[in-house]
Order: C-alpha cells, then structure tokens, then sequence
C-alpha cells in the first residue's frame, strides 16, 4: 500500500501519471467516457387570450381532474372564442386572468370566468407537459412564475375623489410629447395615494380610455377635468415591462388590488305571509341594447325592504347563478322554484354603468357572490346556464 501523508491525502509524488494519445485514447482503465445527457427542460405554460361579445360564453368545459388536483378542458365548442385562441381539449389551467387557481375552490374558478367580462387570460399546460412536470414533481406554481419572466405585480384598479383643495392628490410627470409614457406622482397622505396609486405607477387607463394613444397634455387635461373623481388603472414600472414583453394587455379584469365605489350586494330573503313582497320587471334603459331586470315596488316592511333591496335595483343572480342575459319568465320561475328562501344579488343603475365603463361584471369584485356560494348552487352538477351543458362540466 502507497504511504499516506500526514493531511490524510494520499501524497502527489505517489500518484499515478496518465498520458493522452488521440489514437489510442485515455490510458486510464478506470476513466470511461459516457454520452452527457441533459436534463430535459421543464415545459413551459401557453398564454391563451379569449375575447367574447356580451351574452356570450367562452365555449369551453371545465372541470376537475379525477385526482382533484388539477382543472381540465374538457371540450372546446367549434368557433368559439375558445377555439380561435389555440384553446385545446386536455389543456390544464394554471391560472386565470392572471392568478395562480389550482388551489382555488372550483367554484370561485367556474364564477370568476364567468363573470370576468369581454376578456380572458388562462395560462395552461398541454395534457402531456403537465403529466411530465407532475411526474417530476415540478413545482406548478414556480413554473407559472416562470413562464411570466420572474414575479410580477398585477394592475391596480383605484377610484380616486377630488378634495376641495388638495385635488386628485396626483400628478402626471412623464415627458411631455411622448405617447403612452403617463408617470404619476403622488401627495402623501392624499386621495390618490389612500385609493392605492404610487408615486412611479404608469397611469394605463383612466375613465374607461387607454392612455397608451394619449399624450402627457391630453392626459392632463383629463385629469383636471375630472369634477368629482376619477378611476384609474395603475401599474408599476418593471410589472408594466413583464407584461408587455408576454403581449398582455393590461386591463380592470387583472386588477388585483380594487377600491372602487360601488358594489354589488347579496341579499336572503325568507318568504313571509304576503310573499317576498317585491316586484320584477323587465326594462330597457335607452344606454342598452339588452332589457335589463329590475326590482321594482318594495313592499314597506317586507322580507324584500328588511333585507336591503332599494325600488330600481337591477337583478345580477338568483341563488348564485347570474340571471343578466336570462329571459325574465325563467328567471321567476328560479325564484318561485327556490321556495322559502331566495338569495338575489343586485346593483343600483349608477353602479352598473360604472361596471359597464369597466367591461367587467359587478359579480367578479363582489366577495360574497364569489366565495359563499348557497348550498342549492354548490349542489349542481356543474352550473345552471342559458345554453345546455354537459354532466359533471361546467360551460364557460
């Protein structure tokens, strides 16, 4: 045996010497050269943009994976705007309009679709790359990250109040001259800032307009011209520059923090002696096409007025379920089928145009119509909707 040096290593001088010969190869018997295989890259998710007419569905089916654990497609209806986004049957979606929902409640998914509008973002994994990332145990919710370019903060979606003299509490500091470069400054302590805007936001839309077209002394004019308030779309700098290298146009729908000033609200009516003690009437606003449902002659001190409706609300859902586009016997017939107890979720006329200047529902900010589903929802096969669907999906 070779002596050992007193480090425990065996001493240099002792070692053996190899030469290298390019005809005969390594003279080492113990070295053997083998093929370098490469890890396989893990898959990276699709980004796939679904835009639809008011009244219209997406035209795709979801539901849950057997194991619980992942949410399928499980059909694409030809020439839907599911189909012409590259939407294919087998995809796993990872998230939508942005947020990470594979460990979201299938219905609060289902509903945020649902309600989300003219626009939708779903990043999805292809059957087979799913199955291969699943298998090699990749973490799903880093690989969407992943697939953003690294972290990134979603839009902000603020309504600001003008005070009698401090203003908005913002200002526009972007170059003057240059198109769609709106940099916002704002007052500490001020409107702006209390609504959710920073300093160095990007102002991206304000009033229902994109200001990528604008210039700084359009932009500015507006902002000056606003009496009351002024609703914003803001986002910071280096998210801006995420999105626009992945082509995402950044809308209300993304918005992840909200402050706006109007709501839905859900209410739970118990039949009394005289009924619910309220009236539904179909109506035509002269701002829209489609009749809407309104809640008219709230009977004083009935179920109806105790649980908080107001003569002039418009109709949203019945027990969950969103009644805008229904026909109106239907929509009574859901409420007489109900029984003794209803839940309707409704709007005032100025909040629903306001929501309208958004292209979003009212049901996609309001919490309650998200999260508490009744339990006669919960108890469908999938959801109630104006066109047929398939058992055990939900038509989206």
């Amino acid at each position: 045996m070779r002596p050992i040096s007193g480090t425990g290593c065996q001493d240099v001088t002792d070692l053996p010497r190899f030469t290298f010969n390019p005809k005969e190869g390594i003279d080492n018997p113990a070295l053997v050269i083998t093929d370098d295989f490469e890890s396989e890259p893990n898959p990276l998710p699709k980004l796939q943009r679904l835009r639809r007419v008011e009244g219209q569905n997406f035209g795709f089916y979801l539901q849950r994976t057997t194991d619980e654990q992942g949410l399928e497609i499980t059909d694409v209806d030809p020439w839907s705007p599911a189909e012409h986004s590259g939407l294919k049957r087998g995809d796993r979606v990872l998230e939508v309009n942005d947020e990470y929902v594979l460990d979201m409640d299938f219905f609060k998914v289902a509903r945020k679709i649902q309600t989300c509008g003219l626009h939708l973002f779903l990043l999805v994994l292809r059957r087979h790359d799913y199955e291969q990332a699943v298998c090699s145990g990749v973490d799903l919710q880093s690989l969407a990250t992943a697939a953003k370019g690294g972290h990134c903060s979603r839009p902000k979606l603020c309504h600001v109040s003008r005070r009698l003299h401090s203003g908005l509490g913002m200002t526009l500091i972007s170059p003057e001259g240059l198109r769609g470069h709106c940099i916002l400054s704002v007052e500490n302590g001020g409107p702006g800032e209390k609504a959710g805007v920073a300093s160095g936001d990007r102002l991206v839309w304000m009033d229902g307009v994109a200001t990528s077209g604008l210039t700084h002394v359009s932009v500015n004019r507006s902002l000056k011209k606003s009496v009351d308030s002024v609703t914003v779309l803001v986002i910071d700098g280096e998210s801006e520059s995420r999105y626009m290298r992945r082509k995402m146009a950044i809308l209300p729908v993304l918005a992840g923090h909200v402050h706006l000033p109007h709501s839905a609200k859900t209410m739970h009516l118990v039949k009394g002696p005289d009924g619910y003690g309220f009236m539904l009437k179909q109506e035509r606003f002269p701002d829209k096409r489609q009749p809407v449902h309104v809640l008219r002659e709230v009977d004083q001190g009935s179920p109806a007025e105790e649980s908080g409706m107001e003569d002039g609300d418009l109709l949203l859902a019945v027990n969950g379920e969103p009644v805008e586009f229904m026909e109106h016997d239907d929509i009574v017939k859901m409420v007489r089928k109900s029984g003794e107890r209803v839940s309707l979720t409704a709007i005032s006329t100025p909040g629903r145009r306001f929501f309208r200047q958004l292209g979003i529902s009212p049901l996609f900010f309001h919490d309650e119509f998200i999260n508490n589903q009744d339990d006669f929802v919960r108890g469908q096969t999938g959801f109630q909707t104006a066109q047929p669907q398939r058992f055990g999906d939900a038509l989206l």
